[in-house]
């Protein structure tokens, strides 16, 4: 299988080594110490070489950070893991605290209020975070300064950094020869002034020179750097081991490979002005430039914005990989009905048998994140793994979240159901129908060009907000093509002022979640098409809509049809009946006859 279910960090380890850190930092002379979930790439998901803020403190979770002071250390987390948090850190040693409404600039003014020496490793933030921090900290005595990485510095068996094999992008599914898109993006930065592009990201530089990789699980992405110049050329910094002569072929003359301890020699050579993103490069990128007199323009990745439009080719990818997908989801949906009632059900063995499920289509790649399978008050837990160690067996009159997705190589998938076991509590069914009217809000919007995912994102909320009722995470994140399962810019979020554009792809999936209960989400993927002319409508004002990528039925048994509108009504129908014509044909006897009664119309 590619999920396992063993335990990923130590909390019980937690102590010691920060003691340890603490330890070092005295000798190196500050007061405290930033530690991040991010890697020198600002990805999401991390190498085991660069799980530092888990294995520190215990905490796995996909976003947060800690600092390390001499009296106290603060695990700061977002709403998506305040209960995960609470149970996977030595809370005697560790303090969890409720990020971002508490600020890091805020908090190390009430814990340092005589000032200090807070120090960094500059090549795991981005030169916004530091700035933005510094900012906040002005005239407090408060000090951010560069350090060598300190918890490195008390990691004995750290891993060595990755060396997954490298493999070609079909251009079948990319769409776009690499040769063209470099040409297309060099020629930006030509008219822009610039003479060459800084490239950290891993899935940019994996979708503008048509690779995919292995560095990372669930991640098809390849850790390098990258310097694309004006003229199209690029500059790939990777490790020749990971290499066949298939790819060295596939990239060409034009491009040229060099070891990754290169990078930092090559940025004193460059000429510029060089295009530096002060939101995902490390700052050390930017003071390297600097210190050799090297003229920074502040700029956007030259790779976020295409890639996020997907083309026709990705589009029909991921559309097919959705089929596919979807039929694999209602397999296990059928299976899940069936076992469940017969009782003696675990939340690892529903995990595994949805791997089957995938797996058994012949074209799973890898899942796309590790599966999230909560029952009862796990449920609640938004991104709840399974352990061996937490594994709960499903029970009658629990409702189950199962959040999962699968890597194929025309499309990346993300879907969530809910579903119950037997009856369940009326207040159960009422949140789901709340969560329910949300998500088909968003699935029937139509908008005007130029609005963004913050003009959006309440519409998901409108019934769970009248019901004084809400859930700590976005509407929905960027979906990448056989790239990460988490993609920016675009954003349904209150946070997000990225224009939604043709060709970009989201998750539709807002939640509600009672702490110690149950947790409830439905997720579609959805991608952003010119909207249809209406009747009446203003012909030169054009709009844009989604259409729904996802195919796989809503549990009817946890929705209380008097509480949906006619229209909410109508289009629960439609889509179940899409459901049917779509996936039908794809499944085994059986299914199709579950799919049939789970369908039906209400």
């Amino acid at each position: 299988m590619f999920q396992t279910f063993h335990a990923s960090a130590s909390p019980e380890q937690g102590p010691a080594r920060l003691a340890a850190l603490r330890a070092v930092m005295a000798g190196a002379g500050v007061d405290g110490f930033l530690v991040p979930r991010a890697d020198a790439h600002q990805g999401e998901y991390v190498s085991p070489r660069d799980e530092r803020l888990a294995w520190l403190t215990g905490f796995t979770g996909s976003a947060g950070f800690c600092i390390v002071l001499p009296a106290i250390a603060g695990v700061f987390v977002d709403g998506r893991y305040r209960t995960q948090v609470k149970v996977q850190v030595d809370l005697t040693h560790f303090t969890p605290v409720n990020w971002p409404e508490v600020k890091p600039a805020d908090w190390l003014k009430e814990m340092l209020p005589g000032g200090g020496k807070v120090g960094f490793d500059p090549w795991l933030h981005t030169a916004k975070e530091i700035e933005d921090l510094r900012a906040a900290l002005e005239d407090t005595g408060i000090e951010i300064c560069e350090t060598r990485n300190l918890v490195d510095s008390v990691w004995p068996d750290q891993p060595p950094p990755p060396l997954g094999p490298i493999r070609t992008h079909p251009l079948e599914v990319a769409g776009e020869a690499a040769a063209d898109k470099r040409a297309r993006l060099g020629d930006d930065l030509a008219r822009a002034g610039q003479a060459a592009a800084i490239l950290t990201l891993p899935d940019s530089i994996s979708w503008l020179l048509n690779i995919r990789g292995t560095d990372i699980p669930r991640n098809p992405v390849v850790h390098a750097f990258a310097i694309l110049e004006a003229g199209g050329h690029v500059t790939l910094f990777v490790a020749g081991d990971k290499l066949s002569d298939a790819v060295r072929a596939h990239l060409g003359p034009d491009i040229t490979i060099r070891p990754p301890e290169a990078f930092e020699p090559a940025l004193r050579t460059l000429s510029g002005p060089v295009r530096v993103d002060r939101t995902t490069a490390p700052l050390a990128v930017s003071g390297i430039l600097k210190e050799a007199g090297i003229a920074v323009a502040w700029g956007s990745d030259p790779c976020i914005l295409p890639k996020a439009r997907k083309n026709a080719a990705e589009i029909a990818g991921m559309a097919e990989a959705h089929l596919r997908d979807g039929a694999a989801m209602v397999e296990f949906l059928a299976w899940f009905d069936r076992a469940a009632a017969g009782g003696g059900l675990s939340e690892i063995d529903a995990v595994r048998a949805l791997e089957g499920f995938r797996r058994a289509t012949n074209a799973l790649e890898d899942i796309s994140f590790e599966t999230i399978c909560g029952t009862g008050p796990h449920g609640a837990i938004m991104h709840y793994r399974v352990t061996e160690e937490s594994d709960r067996p499903i029970l009658p009159g629990e409702v189950v979240v199962i959040d999962s997705g699968g890597q194929y190589l025309d499309g990346t998938t993300d879907i969530t159901r809910t579903v119950p076991v037997g009856p369940v509590d009326p207040e159960v069914r009422a949140c789901f129908t709340r969560v329910l009217q949300g998500m088909i809000a968003i699935s029937r919007l139509r908008w005007p060009r130029g609005v963004a995912g913050a003009h959006l994102d309440s519409l998901a909320r409108y019934h769970l907000w009248l019901a004084g009722q809400d859930f700590d995470h976005g509407t929905g994140h960027g979906v990448g093509a056989y790239l990460s399962v988490h993609e920016g810019p675009q954003r349904l979020s209150r946070l997000s002022d990225v224009p939604l554009e043709p060709g970009m792809i989201l998750s539709n999936e807002p939640g509600y979640y009672r702490e110690g209960a149950f947790g409830i989400r439905i997720e579609n993927l959805v991608v952003v098409e010119e909207a249809p002319l209406l009747p009446g409508g203003d012909a030169q004002r054009r709009m844009l809509a989604f259409r729904t990528l996802t195919f796989a039925p809503v549990d009817l048994r946890l929705v209380d049809a008097a509480a949906l509108s006619a229209g909410e009504r109508d289009w629960l129908n439609a889509y179940h009946a899409e459901v049917r014509a779509k996936i039908g044909p794809r499944l085994s006897d059986g299914a199709r006859r579950w799919l049939e009664k789970a369908t039906a119309a209400i």
